[in-house]
């Protein structure tokens, strides 16, 4: 078997392993990337590509702040698509808009996060449904990228202008430091990181199974281009999203929020159901999602659940035209109340996983603190 020596190691080519990269590049690191795919296909390219601090925990704030600035110089220097377009959260009911006026009283800090009136609303979207809208929160930090592309140029640009070597179509099976091995080569590396996202059971799956962690898959759909160049504006969300993200979860009114939802339609908590709209490079719509958690992921997808999510994006949009394209699921790691893993199971070993869908949004804030002091 032939054996070949490298200096930094890293078992996943998604999102978090490119953050990884790229960190260890800035800090003179020689890195190897393994994917078994031969592209991203995982979790990181089936997302609605959002940049979201909003929704994060107040301590994770300025990680994803500052992730959202290296996603944006990154698209300068990678040439991938990316909008600096903010995030509408529209209120239809009183117990939404009281949610979003005391999240702001709370965050009164957080930079041009303000209520909108339904007027002021129209400023920042065309796509909402302006019939009994009562109000806005508005945030500007959160950005659009489109996964497929955003994933491909990082890749490329790592390889041309950073030296980064990727070896894709090569699964990594089996680790006894200081050698890594595929079922046709081993390599001696001086330091591995392991980010493989839902795929973690294939290395120290000992380890993996007394962790905790869970996958959960989501479901997602797009609609075709949009006509003439029509662009949607900011992101938008409604009332279901205030009691999905950590954000939001201290808000005294929240529970009344919660109540009248479950009475609504208890499929909603079922399913995980909350209801996000983005728009992409090529003018899709990009519509979601659902969340289902457990060990075991079955990969037949629920019509049921497109069909709830699709009821209330129409009352939540108005798009020119709802023609359903694409039709998909992703399937993340995830850790109750933690919002990354990382551990050292040997010397020169690190895993870094279950980000629990926010891998967009933390992972390069995330890179550049695990470096920051090394």
């Amino acid at each position: 078997m032939n054996k070949s020596k490298i200096d930094l190691a890293i078992v996943g080519g998604g999102i978090v392993g490119l953050a990884i990269a790229y960190a260890a590049t800035l800090k003179g690191r020689k890195v190897h990337v393994f994917d078994s795919q031969s592209k991203a296909i995982g979790a990181s390219v089936r997302n609605f590509g959002m940049v979201w601090p909003i929704g994060q925990r107040r301590e994770n704030l300025s990680k994803a702040l500052r992730s959202r600035n290296i996603w944006l110089d990154l698209a300068e220097k990678a040439h991938f698509f990316i909008k600096d377009n903010g995030s509408l959260h529209l209120a239809y009911h009183e117990d939404e808009l009281q949610v979003l006026e005391e999240f702001t009283q709370k965050n009164i800090d957080l930079e041009g996060v303000k209520i909108l009136t339904p007027t002021e609303t129209s400023n920042y979207s065309k796509a909402y449904c302006e019939e009994n809208l009562l109000g806005a929160l508005w945030s500007p930090h959160e950005l659009t990228v489109s996964p497929r592309q955003a994933l491909q140029r990082i890749t490329e640009f790592l390889q041309i202008f950073h030296e980064v070597e990727f070896h894709f179509n090569t699964h990594i099976t089996g680790v006894s430091m200081p050698q890594i091995f595929s079922a046709q080569k081993a390599w001696e590396v001086d330091e591995l990181i392991i980010c493989n996202g839902a795929n973690f059971e294939s290395l120290y799956p000992e380890l993996f199974d007394k962790s905790g962690i869970i996958k959960c898959k989501l479901q997602m759909l797009s609609t075709v281009p949009q006509p003439s160049g029509w662009d949607m504006g900011a992101h938008l969300c409604g009332g279901l999203t205030l009691r999905h993200y950590d954000s939001f979860s201290d808000c005294k009114s929240l529970p009344n929020l919660d109540k009248r939802l479950d009475e609504l339609e208890p499929k909603f908590k079922h399913y995980g159901i909350h209801v996000l709209v983005s728009q992409n490079h090529l003018g899709q719509i990009i519509i979601g999602d659902s969340h289902e958690y457990g060990s075991k992921i079955s990969p037949f997808d629920k019509e049921e659940i497109n069909q709830i999510i699709l009821d209330y994006f129409h009352k939540l949009c108005r798009i020119p035209n709802f023609q359903i394209m694409e039709r998909w699921h992703g399937i993340y790691a995830k850790l109750q109340n933690k919002t990354e893993w990382i551990h050292s199971p040997e010397k020169g070993v690190t895993i870094i996983n279950a980000l629990g869908g926010a891998g967009m949004t933390l992972s390069f804030g995330l890179a550049e603190e695990f470096f920051a002091n090394r």
